[in-house]
């Protein structure tokens, strides 16, 4: 008498148990993963990701001037060595981290400040900004604000002072 065949994949009592604990495994490891991305190790109620890396000449976003977009650190000092000469570096980390290190000819604007929104809004909505924080957290959420104040445009250094030192910019200490 012979022994039925069995698919891989498939137990003894015909069940896809074994495949099936693999694929919850799998997407278990995933969204912990995408939950991860993105997050400053500053903020208690945030996940951390101290791990940001972005591949040299490689844009997030649309390339657009007049919009908001999300771009590698090499890209972003590109933007600011040949942008226009009304073009604004904003650094939206605190001060302390500011005094650690910061791109040359940043405004700083803390974003944990009570009236961080009413501190934009003083800006000149009229002219680029290249927008860095930590790690792309802060950021990433000042954009957001940006737009809806009325500015023009506005680009977010991807994974911000982080990759930005990582792919071996400079930065100034005052």
């Amino acid at each position: 008498m012979s022994r039925p065949v069995v698919p891989p994949g498939v137990s003894g009592n015909g069940r896809y148990t074994d495949g099936v604990i693999r694929i919850s495994g799998l997407l278990v490891v995933g969204l912990l993963a995408l939950t991860a991305c993105g997050s400053d190790s500053d903020t208690t109620s945030q996940p951390t990701d101290d791990t940001a890396s972005v591949e040299a000449g490689s844009v997030v976003g649309p390339a657009d001037p007049f919009g908001f977009t999300t771009i590698a650190p090499v890209d972003a000092a590109a933007e600011i060595d040949t942008g226009p000469d009304d073009l604004v570096v904003l650094d939206v980390r605190t001060p302390e981290e500011f005094a650690e290190g910061h791109l040359d000819g940043a405004l700083l604007v803390d974003f944990y400040s009570d009236d961080f929104a009413e501190q934009l809004a003083e800006l000149d909505p009229d002219v680029p900004y290249v927008v860095y924080c930590r790690s792309g957290n802060r950021s990433g959420q000042t954009l957001p604000i940006m737009e809806q104040l009325g500015f023009a445009s506005a680009s977010d250094v991807d994974g911000g002072i982080v990759a930005w030192e990582g792919a071996g910019l400079p930065i100034v200490v005052d």
